[in-house]
């Protein structure tokens, strides 16, 4: 068995290479979901998130055998509260390559180094009902914060449902509150605003995970928004304003390859205070619709919601969500 560590960044060769170990895995597991696009996995491997420092190991049965079998990808905190704890990204093989060890292989080889930074726990997140979650329940991981992948379908050449009335960017979600669309970075008249309004998730249900919320500030709305779009992606972010200049509400949804059919539903958060009035779904609605404009290739929005995040799941079931399969967070002790 060779474990092999990846210099940072890839070259394209070990990108390609890793491209291939998800993509067939992905087509065992995960069959009913579009393959892994290449413009997100070269992304995520070489442009280093701002929140830690990444690691990558590739691991073959032989020695220059010409593929690899197996892939693994940890990201070590290093921000303020955090660094107890990590986030494997990543622990997948080739299913012909399976029940040989190289899980466990890739598994040790990262728990070691976990050890060896002083890390007490390490999370994941894990697909329900798969081989995924066998392998982390035998490693001894436990499913922290239970949750669902939701999909919003987008018809060929239209809007999916419910957005046809947020067309207009002019249109107020609700009386007294203006809605706005920002392409890429928050325009840094409304940065501070936004930032203030992330603060927020805070009371969005976290389970038992270790990670810490960190503190939302202009500088850091932007850098993590840059981090998308220097990956080769694209982000929308639409708000509910107020005409003292307020943030009441926000939607994110980002396009990983803005080429690819599918979009990730990042952040949705309406601020305590305006809550009641409607605009969870007012802000979704026009991103909906904001996002299958700027992308008519798109078919589908995708989005994880807590289970125990009960209003979320109501605003998404009114806005034409379905639910696509089980997945949760699943932490380990050292």
């Amino acid at each position: 068995m060779m474990i092999n560590s990846l210099a940072l960044p890839p070259s394209d060769a070990e990108v390609d290479a890793w491209l291939a170990v998800l993509t067939a895995a992905a087509a065992v597991d995960l069959p009913q979901l579009p393959p892994p696009s290449r413009v997100e996995v070269a992304g995520r491997l070489r442009v280093t998130p701002v929140r830690g420092r990444p690691l990558l190991w590739t691991a073959g049965e032989r020695a220059g055998e010409g593929e690899e079998a197996g892939v693994a990808a940890l990201l070590l905190f290093t921000e303020e509260g955090n660094t107890h704890t990590a986030f494997l990204d990543a622990l997948t093989v080739r299913p012909g390559a399976r029940r040989r060890g190289i899980g466990t292989a890739l598994w040790e080889r990262v728990r070691e180094e976990l050890l060896a930074d002083g890390r007490t726990s390490v999370a994941a997140m894990v697909d329900l009902g798969g081989p995924g979650q066998a392998f982390a329940e035998a490693a001894g991981f436990r499913n922290v914060l239970p949750m669902a992948w939701y999909v919003q379908d987008i018809p060929v050449g239209g809007e999916p449902a419910h957005a046809a009335a947020d067309r207009c960017a002019s249109a107020p979600a609700t009386p007294g509150y203006e809605l706005l669309t920002w392409y890429g970075l928050v325009p840094d008249a409304w940065a501070p605003a936004a930032a203030a309004a992330h603060a927020a998730m805070e009371d969005a249900p976290t389970g038992d995970m270790d990670e810490r919320i960190q503190t939302w500030t202009a500088p850091r709305l932007h850098t993590l928004q840059q981090l998308i779009l220097d990956r080769g992606g694209d982000m929308i972010t639409v708000a509910a304003v107020t005409p003292g200049g307020e943030v009441a509400a926000y939607t994110e949804v980002v396009l990983p390859d803005p080429t690819g059919t599918t979009a990730l539903q990042y952040d949705t958060v309406v601020v305590p205070a305006h809550r009641g009035h409607g605009l969870g779904r007012a802000v979704k609605r026009h991103m909906a619709a904001r996002a299958a404009a700027r992308h008519p290739q798109l078919r589908r929005i995708a989005t994880t919601v807590a289970d125990e995040n009960g209003p979320m799941r109501a605003v998404n079931e009114a806005l034409g969500y379905r639910r696509e399969r089980g997945v949760g967070i699943y932490q380990t002790t050292l």
